[in-house]
């Protein structure tokens, strides 16, 4: 039973009673005057504004089940949890930041071009993963790896894709690191401009109503930032998802920076999940780095989505520990205190390992052998994937378009080919950039 988790979210009857945001309960005459011809809505002669979705005008409540020690809040109710799974979320979150130290470095030594870090939001991610079916779409931002490592995705196909070596089957090599996409793992390919997944999801989710097979048993889930919220293409997913309506499971990861813009200059109003009820649709926030509350609330959200077929909104509260990328220096904008106390008073990994250590589930012994042989496997797929060409050259000019090629890739290749025999076999900076890809462009010069 989940008697805490769902009462954490807004009711749907309540949403229509109470879409407005109220600063103080307002008093309504019981049906004096009436009621709208075209709603409920009922009418009144009192003059009263309200700007906050609970009536009382008290900020979005945070669900949560364990505290800061990893020990389970009194009362709190959420989904039985056995030995298996919870080591399984626990050995995936401590991967995680295994993953990210070894690439951020790598990106530094200048061998790939890009990369951002998950750090401090663990829980947000391994917890919602872990609730999703493996079968359900994904659609991501930047930092939902390790949704994909959930479903089975391998280090060797990280390692793939941010180095775009022959064997990266995400886009071969035509994209920068950590843009993922599999098919097989239902992980749409990841875009670089902002929010446009959020509409994208919306219209997956759609599709998923209209196939039988399908319906009533999957759900998309899109993850964004706090800050891509504030693009109109989330307005447009919620609208969608809302009112087509659609079974989308939209989970915000609300980090406290848009890259350098903090959460308290992005929005004057009570976060995302404020958000929600303008649309109509069952929302809830969560402290997300409490991954048994973020399992708890996404498992349930998805039971609405599916259940209801519309959008549901989640808003998972963490922390971004690391720099918004290997672009930024976060220092220039947030004491570097600020971030040190995080990591130690605020640890959603430490707060899940004290919660094992309780039950005996998880030992220090263990923990050692682990992160030791990870460790292991992460620098066995570094530096088997560092050391691999890249696809012909020839590949650049497939998959750019579907159906007939058009005119100017037709142009562009005859253009390459014949820069390649002017230049391939006897200017020497081409001879050895040409050595990194299979085939040395031999299947366009000769």
């Amino acid at each position: 039973m989940l008697r805490t988790a769902r009462r954490s979210f807004l009711p749907y009857r309540s949403l229509q009673r109470h879409r407005g945001l109220a600063t103080a309960t307002p008093i309504i005459p019981a049906n004096t005057h009436g009621h709208l011809p075209t709603s409920q809505s009922p009418i009144t002669p009192k003059l009263h504004f309200f700007n906050s979705v609970t009536p009382d005008g008290t900020q979005i409540p945070t669900y949560r089940v364990l505290d800061g020690v990893g020990n389970v809040l009194e009362g709190a109710d959420f989904p039985e949890i056995d030995r298996a799974l919870a080591r399984r979320m626990y050995e995936q979150m401590l991967q995680l930041p295994v993953i990210d130290n070894l690439l951020y470095n790598v990106q530094r030594q200048g061998k790939i071009s890009f990369y951002m870090t998950a750090h401090g939001e663990e829980a947000t991610l391994i917890g919602s993963a872990a609730a999703l079916a493996d079968d359900d779409e994904i659609l991501s931002q930047y930092r939902e790896m390790a949704v994909l490592l959930w479903r089975g995705f391998g280090f060797d196909e990280i390692m793939a894709q941010c180095f775009g070596n022959h064997e990266d089957t995400c886009t071969k090599g035509k994209q920068m690191p950590i843009h993922f996409g599999s098919r097989a793992h239902h992980f749409h390919t990841i875009s670089s401009t902002l929010a446009t997944q959020i509409p994208q999801a919306a219209g997956v989710a759609f599709a998923l109503t209209r196939d039988p097979l399908r319906r009533g048993k999957n759900c998309a889930a899109v993850y964004f930032g706090e800050g891509a919220a504030s693009e109109g293409d989330f307005h447009a997913g919620m609208l969608l998802a809302s009112t087509i309506p659609s079974p989308t499971l939209f989970i915000a990861r609300n980090n406290g920076f848009a890259i350098s813009t903090p959460a308290s200059e992005q929005f004057h109003g009570d976060g995302i999940a404020a958000r929600g009820p303008g649309y109509g649709v069952h929302t809830i926030r969560v402290d997300g780095n409490d991954v048994l509350a973020v399992y708890s609330a996404v498992k349930e959200a998805r039971r609405l989505c599916l259940q209801e077929g519309r959008g549901v909104l989640v808003e998972a509260m963490t922390y971004r520990v690391g720099h918004h990328s290997t672009s930024d220096d976060s220092f220039a904008y947030r004491p570097r205190q600020e971030v040190e106390d995080r990591k130690r008073i605020d640890n959603p990994i430490a707060r899940f390992r004290k919660f094992l250590d309780a039950r005996g589930w998880w030992s220090d012994a263990e923990e050692d052998a682990y992160k030791d042989r990870v460790k292991k496997e992460i620098m066995k797929a570094f530096r088997r994937g560092e050391t691999m060409q890249h696809h012909p050259v020839s590949e650049m000019f497939n998959d750019v378009y579907g159906g007939q090629e058009p005119w100017n890739i037709k142009e562009q290749r005859e253009e390459l080919k014949a820069l390649l025999k002017k230049y391939g076999k006897d200017w020497e900076p081409w001879r050895n950039e040409l050595k990194k890809f299979k085939g040395e462009g031999k299947e366009l010069s000769e």
